[in-house]
């Protein structure tokens, strides 16, 4: 094991001794590095903090706190609705649509949350469900909206790179819904949003995978200037019907490349706080590990494996091993293929498992960021070798949003 690592394990289980597995532990001094470091990345745009890479409030108000942090991005509008309630933040987007009739219906007839809040359209029939809900009539303030442009690229018509999200994609097809809109009573054009899921959400530098690195770096080569092009176009045709206050864009993975975008007043980054293993297959920037869940180890199968309980925390998104949590402390941990991460118990191998005795912790790094958070009720904040505060995720504050 190297130093700085077996050093690292030592300093965590000090600082839990006295707890039982499973626990998750968040090391401010790498969270807020990698706070410090997001926002040097962002050259002076502000960075708006997706709620869903984070999932416990007092940690998205420290981060609101930090200079160049300012707004939030929630994931669904009864999160949204909640976080407004709380006071966490005045000037919150969610980052998808909704279909939520009571949340719109709260929204719609609440001024001050429908000064807070923005929602998210892509197409006509939101904003038809919103006039079927609530008349603009009846509606305490404009609803806020923002546009979600499709990011994706698209070298031809039959080939699509990137995530599938909003159907418009043209610098014409978002002029046209700009253009409806602001046609509409009871709404107010705000914002245009756009996720490049190609750049922000692959890492180009994959371990082990070198000629899927080399192809993931050609496509977004090519993909970045096309994106920042039409994101322009599509923002002038936009302006021509309504003052936007913001152009959101990016994710942690693409975070300085997305604010040299001229047409981009604002960054989305969050991933990059708890620094999931995931971001370790990137080139430009790799976060430190500041999330961590302990498991226990229960048994001993045999001399070349060591088992813990539990460890089946699986991240959302294709299934493959990706997907995975990766045993981190101490070193030299792998999963076996045949097996993973069970939900009762996960096998252990590699040279860091024989020396492993019943009773110790093995430390886990989640695959992704926020979903961490769905499976414990509190996380410990770890400052050297002491916690400092116990802090309750969404979970914990009896909010479970999807």
């Amino acid at each position: 094991m190297s130093s700085s690592r077996s050093a690292l394990r030592a300093r965590y289980d000090r600082a839990t001794a006295d707890l039982d597995p499973p626990f998750v532990i968040v090391d401010l001094d790498a969270f807020d590095a990698n706070a410090a470091a997001l926002t040097a990345r962002a050259a002076g745009k502000p960075l708006r903090v997706p709620s869903k890479s984070v999932r416990v409030r007092a940690l998205i108000e420290r981060t609101l706190d930090r200079p160049g942090w300012r707004g939030i991005m929630a994931f669904t509008l009864p999160e949204a609705i909640w976080l407004a309630e709380q006071g966490v933040a005045d000037d919150i987007l969610v980052a998808y649509p909704t279909a939520d009739r009571a949340a719109l219906r709260r929204l719609a007839t609440d001024e001050k949350l429908a000064g807070t809040v923005t929602v998210m359209v892509d197409g006509a029939e939101q904003l038809d469900l919103v006039d079927a809900l609530i008349p603009a009539a009846q509606r305490a303030a404009p609803v806020r909206v923002c546009i979600d442009l499709d990011a994706s690229w698209k070298p031809v018509s039959a080939v699509h790179i990137g995530v599938r999200r909003s159907p418009v994609h043209s610098p014409a097809q978002a002029g046209a819904l700009a253009a409806a809109i602001a046609a509409r009573p009871g709404f107010r054009l705000v914002g245009v949003m756009s996720y490049e899921a190609q750049i922000a959400g692959l890492g180009d530098a994959p371990p082990g995978r070198p000629v899927r690195g080399a192809l993931i770096r050609a496509i977004q080569a090519r993909s970045m200037p096309e994106l920042v092009a039409r994101r322009a176009a599509v923002v002038a045709e936009v302006r021509r019907h309504a003052e936007l206050e913001f152009v959101n864009g990016g994710g942690t993975g693409s975070v300085a490349a997305t604010a040299a975008d001229p047409a981009v007043t604002e960054v989305a980054a969050g991933s990059g706080l708890f620094g999931p293993w995931l971001f370790d297959g990137y080139r430009n920037w790799r976060p430190r590990p500041a999330a961590l869940f302990a498991l226990s180890v229960v048994r001993r199968p045999n001399p070349a494996t060591a088992t813990v309980l539990g460890g089946g925390w699986i991240a959302s998104g294709e299934t493959s091993p990706t997907r995975q949590p990766l045993p981190w402390l101490p070193e030299g941990l792998r999963l076996i293929g045949t097996e993973g991460a069970g939900e009762v118990q996960t096998p252990l191998v590699g040279p860091g498992a024989a020396p492993l005795r019943v009773g110790e912790r093995v430390y886990f790094r989640h695959s992704k960021a926020g979903e961490l958070c769905e499976h414990v009720n509190e996380v410990h904040l770890v400052q050297g070798e002491n916690i400092v505060d116990v802090v309750p995720t969404y979970r914990g504050e009896g909010r479970v949003f999807l």
